[in-house]
């Protein structure tokens, strides 16, 4: 059985999240982000001052803010047409740069395994977007963010080899509007088929040897999604209009499994999923709070209905978690691959 780690590990260093988990989770990894260290702890938390910097955009006159970041929400400045609006460097590319030359070392030494890649992970667009701005200017905005995420991309690919580099798109905001419950935290008058368009673009960017995978994902503010899915539908549903319609092969697929979800009710569904040969499928299954046995529960509980899957948490660890729950979370992946 093998581990994928979503994003953020919540550990202080990069050298510190591929020393540890190189030495806990070596044997069962393919790829290993640099952990989102820094600034990037909060996932896209990191973003909001490079918007609130920008020329083209001022907090909106209302007051508005959204009530789970807690950000007052901006809009276009005085004067700004919707066309003008334009981004330069983001910072993704740039950290990951810097994170690939310890990645390279770390490998070089021995901390971390052969042909493991090394994981890059990038908010769609529209997730970044749409949980800072008003929805008046969504569609402005989002446009010049996507231009420059695939900015992105382009220098990422240019820098690091292709053979080394997984790049992953953390689907959030789209998961939840795909699901169709309600929340606060993301808009939810954008038809579906919108959804996969966008996902379309963002994966025809990336090269065909440069690996590529989804996390799909329903939030994780303190510690909690913004809303929890019913069952595994929505997320197949999901993942097989993806599968279908991106071109790009998907090198995995991500799901989270809640803490209290070890019934055939919910993993059900997994048996309509049809993802492409060779495309893995990863559960976040693994919790803090119930350990090694209530992962085994829910492990034994999917393997009803989907047989070869690959474990991991709900979403990135380092959210409101300590640097001693962080790695008890990799003792529990390591000691369910163990037993396998």
């Amino acid at each position: 059985m093998n581990v994928h780690l979503v994003g953020s590990i919540g550990l202080d260093t990069v050298d510190d999240v591929f020393r540890t988990v190189g030495v806990m989770l070596g044997p069962y990894l393919r790829r290993i982000p640099d952990g989102e260290v820094g600034g990037r702890r909060l996932w896209i938390s990191w973003q909001y001052p490079l918007l609130r910097a920008s020329v083209f955009l001022q907090p909106d006159p209302s007051g508005a803010i959204r009530p789970t970041n807690r950000f007052p929400l901006l809009t276009l400045a005085e004067g700004v047409a919707p066309q003008d609006v334009h981004f330069g460097e983001l910072g993704y590319a740039r950290e990951a740069r810097t994170s690939y030359l310890d990645f390279v070392a770390a490998r070089d030494n021995g901390v971390l395994p052969k042909g493991i890649r090394f994981q890059v992970c990038l908010p769609t667009p529209f997730a970044v977007v749409s949980s800072v701005v008003v929805p008046a200017v969504l569609p402005a905005v989002e446009a010049a963010y996507e231009r420059a995420m695939v900015a992105e991309v382009a220098t990422l690919c240019r820098h690091i080899p292709h053979h080394d580099l997984c790049i992953q798109w953390d689907v959030c905001n789209e998961m939840v509007v795909w699901d169709g419950q309600k929340s606060d935290a993301v808009p939810s008058n954008v038809p579906c088929e919108a959804l996969v368009e966008r996902m379309q673009r963002l994966c025809a960017t990336v090269p065909d040897d440069v690996e590529l995978g989804l996390h799909l994902c329903y939030g994780d503010f303190g510690a909690r999604h913004f809303v929890e899915p019913k069952d595994a539908t929505k997320m197949v549903e999901f993942a097989n209009a993806l599968s279908n319609s991106i071109k790009h092969k998907l090198a995995y697929i991500h799901m989270p499994v809640p803490i209290s979800r070890s019934d055939d009710a919910f993993h059900r569904p997994l048996r309509d999923l049809k993802l492409a040969d060779g495309t893995e499928l990863y559960l976040g299954l693994v919790h803090a709070k119930d350990g090694v046995e209530g992962a085994r529960a829910r492990i034994a509980a999917a393997r009803r209905h989907v047989p070869a899957f690959g474990v991991a948490t709900e979403c990135g660890m380092a959210r409101a978690r300590s640097e001693a729950a962080v790695r008890g979370l990799l003792e529990i992946h390591a000691e369910v691959c163990a037993e396998d």
